[in-house]
This record gives structure tokens, sequence and C-alpha cells, in this order.
């Protein structure tokens, strides 16, 4: 059974898409963090710069939008048999302070603004129109040669002259009539557009994509969701309302969930959301993998943890690979992990097993909407494959860096944070006429400072001629260390 379920609260709406009670994709809008992938702007070219093949185009966000000169190409210079691309250059399709249209293609992701193109796209519920190219296509996903052939006359025969129209996967098996109708609302939104381009300065949004909500019911209810399930009475209502607008036959699916319970609590969503937070993921049959990041890549490394097979080494082996085959796919898409990613299976002996191992991972990542490419094993016998990245990792929306240690997951060590008090007390020692100092710190300090009769509180006083006072405080952070006073004796002994 698959089903959509829908989190609505004051300040942000999550979308679960479950197979089999299983969570395979999550989805966080937050009203400071909404998605602007789809979002059109009328825009001024910041900077050209012709080393990178590029620009900067400000668009109106905190960070200049990045536009690559294979997005910047006009479709006549393109389709031109007297023009080689590798011969454009960025000069000669963009100029500095030039305003142009543009639309986001790639969320703003860590320090990189979102990436943009001139090749606008206008998704419907079966169609995508492309106001700019004189073409006609259908989705990879409708595997039929007949129902492809069907569709794309039904399309060239209702499009308009030099107006490309790409078949959705969703219009497989739909009547011509809903199509036209489909392509009417669309060319409607594109004179829309074309008006609202020719007003106001730039920078400027002309045109927002609809909401994670309808976005939810416009690309991902289909008839192969059972249910989908909300848990807001206004946005069910709303959400009927857009459902009987394109899709009418699926609105008994829709549900309202009226419980005291929390509904990401009742179907387990929850714990599902922190395990995909985890560096290590544990597999059904003891083993393990663990995903790194890394600012270049991320690495997915297999073991065999706790399983020990049954028969011999090579068939514990495969067995495990075969396992984790599966779990890096679900995970690649639960996570939403895009870029180069490196995944390093137990070495096999056997090529017909590495294969078979392939096969079935290649198999796993066809569910996933986002394009990944396995691109086969290196020298060292590591996997290589890259995912397509579209928007931030949902660990990078759910979690922020450590404020301690800067994202590495590190601390400083009792005995550094020792040698580090022990530099402060001379410090203070040579550079002022203190008698005494209190130092604050955390509990772990002062226990290794204290244990096994530690002589070096005592060393470090008759070395810097102070009487040293420590008070452990829980306030305090493992790799911190705070002078609370220092002065003449009798004024720090008042602070004990």
């Amino acid at each position: 059974m698959n089903e959509i379920i829908i989190d609505s609260s004051l300040n942000q709406t999550r979308v679960a898409l479950m197979e089999n009670r299983e969570l395979v994709e999550i989805y966080v809008e937050r009203e400071d963090n909404k998605r602007i992938v789809g979002n059109i702007y009328k825009g001024r070219v910041a900077n050209v710069l012709p080393g990178m093949q590029a620009a900067f185009v400000d668009i109106g966000l905190d960070k200049n939008a990045f536009l690559y000169v294979k997005d910047a190409i006009p479709p006549y210079m393109a389709e031109s048999n007297d023009i080689s691309l590798k011969d454009i250059s960025i000069r000669d399709v963009v100029k500095g302070g030039q305003e142009i249209i543009v639309q986001v293609i790639k969320e703003p992701i860590g320090t990189k603004g979102a990436r943009i193109t001139t090749h606008l796209t206008l998704p419907g519920r079966y169609l995508v129109l492309m106001p700019h190219v004189d073409y006609v296509g259908v989705s990879r996903r409708i595997e039929s040669e007949a129902e492809r052939e069907r569709l794309k006359q039904a399309v060239e025969e209702i499009r308009p002259k030099h107006i490309g129209v790409i078949a959705r996967t969703a219009a497989e098996g739909k009547e011509q009539k809903e199509l036209k109708e489909d392509l009417k609302f669309l060319l409607k939104l594109w004179q829309k557009i074309e008006r609202e381009r020719h007003l106001g300065f730039a920078p400027r949004v002309i045109y927002k994509d609809l909401d994670l909500l309808q976005k939810t019911v416009r690309d991902m209810f289909s008839n192969d969701i059972d249910r989908f399930v909300m848990n807001d009475k206004e946005k069910y209502k709303s959400t009927l309302d857009f459902v009987e607008l394109i899709s009418p036959h699926l609105k008994s699916r829709v549900e309202y969930f009226q419980s005291e319970v929390d509904i990401y609590e009742y179907y387990q969503i929850e714990s599902m959301i922190k395990s995909a937070l985890s560096r290590k993921i544990w597999l059904k049959s003891g083993g393990y993998i663990v995903i790194d990041q890394t600012e270049a890549l991320t690495s997915i490394d297999v073991n065999t943890g706790k399983y020990v097979g049954s028969t011999d080494l090579e068939d514990t082996v495969v067995k495990i690979n075969k396992e984790a085959a599966k779990e890096i796919a679900k995970q690649l898409r639960l996570r939403d992990i895009g870029g180069i990613i490196i995944v390093d299976f137990i070495d096999m002996i056997n090529k017909d097993a590495e294969k078979e191992v392939l096969h079935i991972l290649e198999k796993a990542v066809a569910k996933d909407r986002t394009k990944t490419n396995i691109l086969g094993m290196t020298q060292l016998g590591l996997l290589e494959m890259t995912r397509k990245k579209v928007r931030q990792r949902i660990d990078s929306i759910l979690q922020k860096k450590c404020p301690y240690c800067d994202g590495t997951g590190k601390v400083l060590s009792e005995y550094t944070v020792i040698h580090n008090l022990e530099n402060e007390a001379r410090r203070i020692s040579h550079h002022t006429n203190a008698e005494a100092v209190l130092f604050e710190i955390n509990p772990s300090i002062l226990t290794v400072l204290t244990e096994d009769n530690n002589y070096f509180i005592s060393d470090l006083e008759k070395e810097t001629n102070l009487k040293i006072y420590l008070k452990a405080s829980e306030n305090i952070h493992n790799d911190e260390i705070h002078t609370r006073g220092m002065g003449k004796l009798g004024k720090i002994q008042e602070l004990l």
C-alpha cells in the first residue's frame, strides 16, 4: 500500500511518502524556508565570469543565483548548425546589468546560491509546457511504445506552433480531452507570465510555483497512491477542491485524520525520520552501513557487523552486500542525497556476485524519481554513482551545525583542555599580580584532574606561584574554561 501522510502545524508542512508502511520520501516546507524551485524571476545580471563560463544574477534572494552558459543559450543559437556550442562564450549570451527572465532549477544549498536557467518550463498535471522550444516529448517512465506514440500524436494535434510540450508520466492512459484542458491552463499561465515580465523593475518574482501541498497533489498523487491523509481541516477542504479540479477520480482517497494523537506518531513516521538522521543504519541481517558527507562527495561504507553467516565467508559477504544495495537506494531517496556518491561494498571475489549486487542496486534506484546514474566499480573496488542534486538534504533542513564542534562531531579531549588551563594559568602569572585564580570547568575535566591522586594542580601552583581553585559546572561546555575571578587570595576565596 502506498500512502501520502501530511502533517500541518503552525510553522511548517511535512509530506511523507510511505510504501508498505516504510518511509521512502520526506519533504519539509517552513514559512522561513519555502521552496523556490520552479519560481520565475525577472533578474539583473550582476557579474559575468568568462573563466567559469557563467554569470551571477540578482533575483532578489540573499545570494546571487548562478547561471551556467548552457542554461543561458537561447534556442535559436542551440539549434543553429552554423554555431558550435563549445565556441559560445557567456559574454556572447548575457551582459552585465542586463535584465533577463530566469527560472530556479536548483535550491540554494549551503554557501551556494540557487541555480537558474533561461529555458523556462511550466509543469501541469499531465503536461509540461516549454514556451521557447519546438518539441514534443514523452516521459521515459512510460515504457509502452504504443502508448508513447499515442500520446505523442495526441499532443502534436493540440499544441500551438513553435511551443514545446512533454507528456508526463501521469498522462499515461489519459484521453486527448484531458490533455487539452491541461494545456489550455498552462497556456493561460504563460500568457500571464508574459504580461508580468514587462511590468516593474528587476529583481522581482513574476511567478511562484505551487506550495508544497499543491505540488504534492500535482506531482505525486496518482493512481499508485491508495490514501492521502491530512491532519488540518482547512487544508483538507482546500485540497479536496484542488483534487476535484485536476484529478476528480482520486477525491475519494483523500482522508481527514481526526484524532488527538500526533499523526506522525500514529504512523510511526517520527521514529523513521530520526533514523534518517543517523550516521549508522543497521541491516536486518546484523550488518550495517555508515553514511558520511563531505564537501566533495558522500561516502557509504558497508560492514558485516553482527552477521556471521551460515555457510562460508563469500556467502556471508554477498548476502550483506545484496541487502545493503537495497538499503542504500532507499537511504539516498529518503535523505535526498545528491552529487557524487562512493560506495565501499565488502570485497567480493566472485565477479558474477558483484554483477548481481549492482543489478539489485540498479533495480532499487529505478523507483527513485530523481535521476541516478551508476557508473561502475573503480580499480580500488569502490562503486561510483551520481544522483541529481535539486534541493537540500533532509538533514540540512532538520538539523544545524553544532555551535561547539563546528560540524566536525568532535570536541577537545580532557587532556587538551587541561593543557589549555595550564597555559592560561601561566599567562595570568606572567602578566598580572594575582595571588589566586578561580577556574570554572566541566565536571569531566575535574574528574580527570582529581583521579588517582593527580598532583597536576599542586605542581602548577608551585610553578606559577598562584593559588588555583577549580569549580565544576554542568553549564560549562566540555572544551571550555571560564576564569571566574583572579586577584587577592581573600577576594577569590569569597567567590567559592
